[in-house]
C-alpha cells in the first residue's frame, strides 16, 4: 500500500460518521476493547488527559498540549476531524504521525480487525494509542470523538478530565435536552480523577456535581472563579487576555469565543499544578508562567492547529473558522457583524445535524452570502441554505462546490473587503486543501 491507498481504505472501506452520517456511527466499546487487547493495551503505557464537550475541545486539547510540551514533556495529541491530511489527527509534539506508520498499521493488523468490522474512528483511535506507546510519549491529550459514554476514547483512565461546555449538538445520538447530552458527556468523569467543567449551566450543573460526588472526585467549574478578567482583540484577530495570575497573555488563536476556552484551559492548568504535572522539572513558578504564556502565543507553531479565526490570505483578507453549530455562531455572528471592512463576503456550508434555522438567524444582515456544500453525504444541499437565507432577507447565492463559492466571493470583493469561510469543518478543510 501507498499512504494514499491506506487513507483511502480508511475513508472508504470503514464506516465513517464524518462522511456518511448516521450509518457511519458505531456506539459501544466492545470493538475498541478487542482492538486494545490485541495491541497490548497501549494506552496504559502513558498518562492521559481526556477532553470532551460540545465546543472548544480542539482548542483546549491543542493548547494544553502546547503547555505540556514547553514544560518538557513528550506529548501525544489525538483530535478530530482533520482538515486537510489524515495525519493531523495523531501528533507528537506537533509533528504528525509518519505516513509509513499509517500504512504499516493498516496492513499489519488487517487479519485481526477486518472480521470485527470496526468504524473509521475505532480503528483510528487504536492506531493513535499504539503509536503513542511505540514512540514513548509521557502524556497524551485525547479529544473525545462524539459524546463520551460510548465514545471509543472512553477506555482511558486519565489524570484529568475536561468538559468544555454542553450544547444541543448531535442530538440524534446524545439526546434532545442539555441534561441528556450532559449525561452522555459526563461519563468521562472517572473515580478519583479531577474534572474541570468549562461553562456551567443551571440545567447541567447539578448533574455534573452528582456525577463527581458518585465518583468521589474533585470538580471545578471554571466560570466560578475565572482566570480571565477581560480581553482585547488585535487587528489580526489575535487576543490579549487580562488574567489574575499571569498578567497580560497574548493568545494567537482568534475568535471572541476563545475567552471561554481560555478560562477552561487555565482551570485545567491549575488542576495539573495541584497534581504535580505542570511544575515538574522546572526551576520556579515564574518560569512556568513564562511557558504558559508562550504556549498561548505559539500554539499554532507548537501543535499545528488550524481553522480558529485564522487569516489565510491578505488583500483581500480571508478568514476561516471551524465553528459549526449554533453555540459557536452566537459569537461568530456578532464578531462578523463588527468587522472593519468595506464589504463582508461569507462562504458557508453546514452539516445536516445542525440547527440551520437557528444559525441563519444569527448571520449579520449586511453581508453577501455564498452558500455551498462540502463533499460528504452529511452536507446540507446549497439550495436548501439559499432558501432559508432568503427567508431571512439575506443577499445570497448558491454554489455546488466550496471552490466555486470561494472563487466567486473573491471575484466580487475588493482589497478592503473581507471573505469569511466556515460553517463546517469540512468546508474549511476544502478551503485549505483545494482553494489556496
Amino acid at each position: 500500500m501507498t499512504y494514499k491507498e491506506a487513507t483511502e481504505y480508511l475513508f472508504n472501506q470503514l464506516p465513517m460518521y464524518e462522511k456518511q452520517g448516521d450509518t457511519g456511527y458505531k456506539p459501544g466499546l466492545d470493538t475498541t476493547v478487542a482492538l486494545d487487547d490485541y495491541l497490548g493495551n497501549p494506552h496504559q503505557s502513558y498518562k492521559t488527559i481526556h477532553v470532551g464537550g460540545t465546543n472548544g475541545k480542539g482548542t483546549c486539547a491543542h493548547t494544553l498540549s502546547a503547555v505540556l510540551q514547553l514544560c518538557g514533556y513528550k506529548v501525544g495529541l489525538y483530535t478530530s476531524p482533520h482538515l486537510v491530511d489524515f495525519r493531523e489527527r495523531i501528533k507528537i509534539n506537533g509533528r504528525p504521525i509518519e505516513e509509513n506508520y499509517v500504512v504499516d498499521f493498516v496492513e499489519r493488523n488487517k487479519k485481526f480487525y477486518e472480521p470485527l468490522h470496526p468504524s473509521f474512528f475505532e480503528l483510528t483511535t487504536a492506531m493513535a494509542f499504539k503509536y503513542f506507546k511505540d514512540r514513548g510519549v509521557d502524556i497524551a491529550v485525547i479529544e473525545v470523538g462524539l459524546g463520551g459514554r460510548l465514545d471509543c476514547t472512553n477506555i482511558i483512565t486519565p489524570i484529568l478530565s475536561v468538559i468544555t461546555n454542553i450544547g444541543l449538538d448531535h442530538t440524534q445520538f446524545l439526546g434532545t435536552t442539555l441534561q441528556e447530552i450532559a449525561h452522555e458527556k459526563s461519563a468521562i468523569i472517572k473515580k478519583g480523577i479531577p474534572v474541570v467543567i468549562g461553562e456551567s449551566h443551571k440545567d447541567t450543573r447539578p448533574l455534573f456535581k452528582t456525577r463527581a460526588e458518585d465518583a468521589m472526585t474533585r470538580i471545578v467549574f471554571a466560570d466560578d472563579d475565572p482566570e480571565v478578567g477581560g480581553f482585547e482583540t488585535n487587528g489580526d484577530g489575535s487576543i490579549v487576555y487580562h488574567t489574575k495570575h499571569y498578567g497580560d497573555v497574548y493568545g494567537e488563536l482568534g475568535g471572541t469565543y476563545q475567552m471561554l476556552n481560555t478560562n477552561t484551559i487555565f482551570a485545567a492548568i491549575n488542576e495539573l499544578m495541584k497534581i504535580g504535572y505542570i511544575w515538574e522539572g522546572s526551576q520556579s513558578a515564574d518560569e512556568n508562567g513564562k511557558d504558559i504564556r508562550e504556549a498561548f502565543a505559539k500554539v499554532r507553531e507548537l501543535t499545528g492547529i488550524m481553522g480558529r479565526w485564522q487569516t489565510v490570505m491578505e488583500k483581500p483578507r480571508v478568514i476561516c473558522d471551524t465553528g459549526h453549530n449554533k453555540e459557536a455562531w452566537e459569537y461568530i455572528g456578532r464578531q462578523l457583524a463588527h468587522q472593519n471592512c468595506r464589504k463582508l463576503h461569507v462562504v458557508l456550508g453546514f452539516s445536516n445535524d445542525k440547527d440551520i434555522n437557528g444559525i441563519i438567524k444569527l448571520l449579520p444582515k449586511g453581508a453577501s452570502y455564498y452558500m455551498t456544500q462540502a463533499k460528504n453525504k452529511r452536507a446540507v444541499p446549497q439550495h436548501v441554505l439559499v432558501e432559508k437565507a432568503e427567508e431571512e432577507g439575506l443577499d445570497t447565492r448558491g454554489y455546488d462546490t466550496v471552490y466555486e463559492a470561494f472563487m466567486e466571493a473573491k471575484r466580487y470583493c475588493g482589497t478592503d473587503d473581507i471573505v469569511f469561510v466556515g460553517g463546517s469543518s469540512y468546508v474549511v478543510g476544502e478551503l485549505l486543501g483545494e482553494c489556496l
